[in-house]
């Protein structure tokens, strides 16, 4: 009998034939060939459905409307059956050794949860578009190290979440921890993904030997627009008053307040403001809505972990910028 595979990578894609297929044309050249590949269209109306490889062990789902990239992946996760699963964007081109290095990191400890790749910016190869994912008591999300090179960040660490544009997960975790908030529809999704396994005890590590050339935003077309900003700004919220207990909100609001007049400040200067702010009110008035993470004593330990990380990590993005 052929030996199963320990890995199922998942494509969501929307209307990217032509990035699907170089994506795909890259997975072809992996030096590890033992994986299955499932791409979920979501309703797509250009032809993806019929993209296909003669190489891999390939399935589509199709799915009859856009359910954003959450509903999508969780779609792919239901349908595998193994033990890992890879989510990857339509608009990257992996290096030959990126399956097979997120596989040897996530193998060497039952307490990873999560390993990312480095992704590199498409356009400039020689920076990083994203090296895992700060999370500050700001109540921001920073790609780590966007921007900077390459060269800088080629050693394995920690990070408090992986990017999920490419990026393992162990998959009886999130069956036990929960699946991408469908919520949220489309940003942020990993990094309370990231926030939910740190909860309960498992790590997330930056694999650099994993390398991804990232296009960025082929879906929504630009970096800031008025969707995007919006559903950012709603589902920081959702990530605040999922994750953190009563008592952690308090003690973080002050700087969460901070964190949000900057920000609109910040798209004022863009012409964003009004997207942001009605973001922050859809997501004060939505949060009832989303399933709370439950607090657990067993866990203290965890949370105070997680905080005092929320506080470096302000300090650390300030020096960055």
């Amino acid at each position: 009998m052929p030996k199963a595979s320990e890995v199922t990578i998942i494509i969501p894609n929307y209307n990217g034939k032509q990035l699907l297929e170089n994506c795909i044309a890259t997975l072809e050249r992996q030096t590890c060939t033992d994986f299955k590949l499932l791409v979920v269209d979501n309703g797509s109306a250009d032809g993806s459905a019929d993209v296909t490889s003669r190489v891999l062990d390939m399935d589509v789902i199709v799915l009859p409307e856009n359910t954003g990239f959450c509903g999508a992946v969780n779609v792919g996760i239901r349908h595998t059956k193994t033990p890992y699963f890879i989510l990857l964007n339509n608009d990257t081109e992996a290096e030959p050794e990126f399956v097979e290095a997120l596989l040897c990191g996530i193998r060497r400890s039952e307490r990873i949860f999560s390993c990312g790749a480095m992704m590199i910016d498409y356009h400039n190869r020689e920076v990083i578009d994203n090296a895992g994912d700060y999370y500050t008591a700001l109540g921001w999300a920073v790609a780590r190290a966007k921007g900077k090179k390459c060269c800088d960040y080629e050693n394995e660490r920690k990070v408090f979440s992986c990017c999920g544009g490419a990026s393992i997960y162990r998959t009886e975790v999130v069956q036990k921890i929960g699946f991408f908030d469908e919520k949220h529809f489309a940003y942020l999704e990993d990094v309370d993904m990231g926030y939910r396994a740190r909860i309960h005890g498992y790590e997330n590590r930056y694999i650099p030997q994993a390398k991804v050339f990232h296009v960025g935003s082929a879906t929504t077309g630009t970096r800031y627009n008025e969707k995007k900003v919006f559903l950012a700004a709603r589902n920081s919220v959702y990530l605040i008053y999922k994750n953190m207990p009563v008592l952690q909100l308090i003690l973080n609001l002050p700087l969460i307040l901070l964190g949000i007049l900057v920000k609109a400040l910040f798209f004022l200067k863009k012409g964003f403001a009004g997207e942001y702010l009605k973001g922050i009110g859809a997501g004060i008035k939505g949060a009832s809505g989303c399933k709370k993470v439950p607090f657990r004593l067993n866990c203290l330990g965890h949370y105070i972990c997680i905080q005092i990380e929320l506080w470096l990590n302000v300090f650390r993005i300030a020096f960055s910028m």
